[in-house]
This record gives C-alpha cells, sequence and structure tokens, in this order.
C-alpha cells in the first residue's frame, strides 16, 4: 500500500485514537488526512454517521447471513442484487430471491435514496439507491445507510461518504487478513459535516438528478428493443425460466456441420435464431457488412504507466458494465497498436469470454464517458459508420433475441471466448435510415442521459470536497 504523501508520517498517538489497531489500513488510506481536514472544521457542525441516520445505528445495517432461496418465475421472487449488481448499470438480467424469503427477512429490501456501501472483499464502493432499485433485496455483503430525512438530504448524504474524504473514512473501519469486512459499529461514528445550507441541497439536488436520468436511461433502452421487436412484427421472447430442465433438443446432421456443442442448439438460442431467419432476404444484414470494422485486440502484455500523462486509464471488462468506470491505473501509451485497445465515442462492446449465463455477449454502446479509456482485449469492438447506426445495432443486440445470438456463439469448455469471424456472421433485421434512426434514438439519448449522470455524481463530490477544503462556507 503506498503512503498517501510522505510528509505525513503515522505518529504514534493515532494508535491510541485508533483501538491501538496495528494493520496499515485506518492510516495509509488517507483517513487520518481526512480527519485533520475535518478537525479544521467548527466542531458544532460535525456530527456522527449514526445521528443522521434513521433510528440511530439501526439506520446502519445489513440482512445478515442466511441460506438464498432462488427461484425463477418472476411470480415468486423479488430482483436480487449482488455486491457487484449494485454497481451494474443494467438491472435487467438479476436472479430472484423468493419473496418469502424477503417477506421474512425484510432487511433485504431497499428503498430510495439509501446508500449502500461494499463491507467485504472489495471495501468501500457506492451506490445511491435510485426509484428503479426501490424494493428490491439486496446482499448481506452490502451495508445501508438509511438517512432520517429530516435532519439531512439523501443526496448530499451519499455525495459526502462517496467524496475524497468519505471514502477513506469508511475504509479505515476494515479488519481482517484474508476476507476483510466493515460493520455497522465501524462506520456509527464516522463524522459527517454539516456544510451551508445551499451547497448541502446543491449536492442533493445533483445526486437526484443523476440517478433520475439513470433511471429514464434504463426505461429508454427497454423501450428501444422493445420497439425493435414490435417493428419487425417478432414474436415476444420466451422467458428462459420457462423451458424445461434439462434441457433437450435435436438438431439434424446437416445443421451440424461446423458446430457440435449442445448450447449451441438449446431451445432458446435456436428460438432467437428462428425469429430473425424468418423475415424476408431483404430485412437480413450481416454483422460485418454493416459495420466499419469488427474486432478482438490481439492478447497483450500490460505496462502501466505511473504518470497519467503517459498512460490511458485502463478498464477490465467487468468494469465496462458499471454506472460509473474508474481507473487508477494507467496502460502505457507505448504499448504496441494501442490505438486497437482505446474506446471511442460511437463504438458497441461485446464481452467476449466467460461463463455462459454471465457478461459473455452483452453488448456496451460507448458514449463520451467511456471515450478514451483502455479496455482489456477481452471485448469485441463493434464499429458502426455513424452514430445513427450505433443507436440502431445496439437496440436490436440488446433485445433478448440479440444477446442469445451472441452468447451462442461462444466456444469452449472451461472459459467460452466469442470469435470475431463468426460474430461477422450473425444477422440482424436491417431496414432503411428513417426507420434505423426512430428505432436508435432512444438508445443515443440513454447513452446522453448516463454520461451526464456520470458528471452530476462527480460535480456534486466537487462541490462537497471543495466546501469541506474551504471551512465549510
Amino acid at each position: 500500500m503506498r503512503v498517501t504523501k510522505l510528509d505525513f508520517p503515522v505518529m504514534s498517538s493515532w494508535m491510541e485514537n485508533n483501538g491501538r489497531r496495528l494493520d496499515c489500513t485506518p492510516y495509509l488510506s488517507g483517513a487520518f488526512e481526512a480527519k485533520v481536514i475535518l478537525k479544521k472544521l467548527p466542531p458544532e457542525s460535525l456530527q456522527p454517521l449514526h445521528a443522521v441516520t434513521k433510528g440511530g445505528l439501526n439506520g446502519i445495517f445489513h440482512a445478515g447471513r442466511e441460506r438464498r432461496q432462488y427461484v425463477d418465475d418472476p411470480a415468486y421472487g423479488v430482483p436480487f442484487l449482488g455486491s457487484t449488481d449494485i454497481l451494474a448499470a443494467d438491472l435487467s438480467s438479476l436472479s430472484l430471491l423468493s419473496k418469502k424469503q424477503v417477506a421474512a427477512n425484510p432487511n433485504f429490501a431497499i428503498q430510495e435514496g439509501w446508500t449502500l456501501i461494499t463491507r467485504s472483499g472489495t471495501i468501500g464502493r457506492m451506490v445511491y439507491v435510485r426509484s428503479d432499485m426501490a424494493g428490491m433485496a439486496c446482499t448481506e455483503h452490502a451495508m445501508r445507510v438509511a438517512p432520517d430525512v429530516n435532519k439531512i438530504l439523501p443526496g448530499y448524504l451519499y455525495a459526502y461518504l462517496s467524496s475524497k474524504f468519505g471514502v477513506p473514512l469508511v475504509i479505515s473501519g476494515t479488519y481482517g487478513s484474508i476476507i476483510q469486512s466493515i460493520e455497522p459499529q465501524h462506520l456509527a461514528d464516522l463524522p459527517v459535516p454539516r456544510l451551508d445550507k445551499d451547497i448541502e441541497e446543491k449536492a442533493h439536488n445533483l445526486v437526484n438528478k443523476a440517478a433520475s436520468n439513470r433511471v429514464l436511461a434504463s426505461k429508454l433502452l427497454a423501450e428501444a428493443s422493445e420497439d425493435v421487436i414490435a417493428h419487425f412484427k417478432l414474436k415476444i421472447p420466451t422467458p428462459r425460466y420457462k423451458y424445461s430442465s434439462p434441457s433437450i433438443t435435436s438438431a439434424s446432421s446437416f445443421s451440424m456441420l461446423e458446430r457440435i456443442d449442445a448450447y449451441y442448439y438449446a431451445k432458446w438460442n435456436e428460438e432467437a435464431y428462428q425469429e430473425f431467419s424468418k423475415l424476408p432476404p431483404a430485412q437480413l444484414v450481416t454483422i460485418g457488412d454493416i459495420t466499419e470494422d469488427l474486432y478482438i485486440p490481439n492478447i497483450f502484455k500490460r505496462f502501466y504507466a505511473e504518470d497519467p500523462k503517459f498512460g490511458y486509464a485502463y478498464l477490465t471488462g467487468a468494469d465496462i458494465y458499471v454506472l460509473a468506470p474508474t481507473s487508477n491505473r494507467y496502460l502505457s501509451k507505448k504499448l504496441p497498436d494501442i490505438d486497437k485497445l482505446v474506446l471511442r465515442d460511437g463504438m458497441i462492446l461485446v464481452q467476449d469470454s466467460g461463463q455462459i449465463g454471465g457478461l459473455i455477449g452483452r453488448p456496451v454502446a460507448v458514449g463520451r464517458y467511456l471515450s478514451g479509456f483502455a479496455c482489456t482485449n477481452n471485448m469485441v469492438r463493434i464499429v458502426p459508420h455513424s452514430k445513427l447506426d450505433q443507436g440502431y445495432i445496439f437496440a436490436v443486440l440488446n433485445t433478448e433475441y440479440g444477446i442469445r445470438l451472441l452468447t451462442r456463439e461462444a466456444t469452449g469448455s472451461s472459459i467460452p471466448h466469442l470469435d470475431e469471424k463468426r460474430i461477422r456472421k450473425i444477422q440482424i433485421p436491417w431496414t432503411d435510415n428513417e426507420t434505423r434512426k426512430l428505432l436508435g434514438r432512444k438508445v443515443l439519448q440513454a447513452i446522453e442521459l448516463r454520461d451526464e449522470a456520470c458528471d452530476l455524481e462527480n460535480e456534486a463530490r466537487a462541490i462537497v470536497d471543495n466546501a469541506i477544503r474551504d471551512g465549510g462556507a
């Protein structure tokens, strides 16, 4: 772990004030530096976290450990957020936790305006609970911070906790050597600065606007895919859980000349293939024929630059799917074919490896926020001819049929992979320019809304950070 500042050494008195802990985390995470700056604020302006949460310490909690009971049918289940899911931009394919289990333990359910904090493994990742997340079940590995709205604005509390001051203080409560964790009592006395009323309101409004943007973006993306299904008069995809288990199907020997792996011929994949194939030939094109480029970068050795000026912020395949990807690693600009790794506005990315049923085959549209990041070679790059086509192609690939057709192309038993040649040959529905523009416009609007949401949250945190450094004014 790197020391935040060499001229800011750890003092023996800090250990005395921190329960005589001898592990590095409380001292080198920036927490003490944050405390020193916070102590410069008027003492009456600092409140412990439990003083601004609903029910005091009871407003900082998690669901508790118990065996989970999953179901397949939405009629009997509640969407369940794992510790990685809470940060995901797309919540449309979550597992379902039994409604009976959620009813028996109400702490599973989350409410709008809460702050969720990962409390084990990677500590301190946070998300603000949006209206589309309210009522979902959430893992015990995420701490709930439920603000008392009569005492503090939820958006401001989130902006502070996720700021340069809040995150180090949260992480400093971490304990454990192999599997690190935090408990509610470790956060109860975390100092919360009460700033000028206008500052708190501005931060709150920015966070709420970001949340509203993301809710609307998700709605627009779902509608765009539904519009594609409706325009081409395709039947609504049969949910996977309605297929018999185990899946048993048959295929002719002629159709198996190129592929003999069973998943390729699964009934849900065959349904997707048949629905697209029944369209007139004039309405079908291969992905390779209607894109400027389509490629998977070569495997490369990762060389990182110490100075951001000499590198591109680097994202993994999992990073791409979160609400606001960030990175403190910078891939060296001197790497061969580095341009093939850098993302550009207008691209579509598809996870090219992983377990079937996971992220593999799921598309992501690159907007201005992701543009300029370097990204792992384990993502298919689809480069449409224009932004108009980006919106339309993404709308098609993001349908349940599109995802199934991409996923069925995966090959390999241990870690399945996609092959760019086979992706090029996938046939998708195609239509005239004006119709494509109409069907793709919601996607482009959603991309901009998500990009703006990242900007709004960053602005909220910057306002809070600056106000604290300026003494609370």
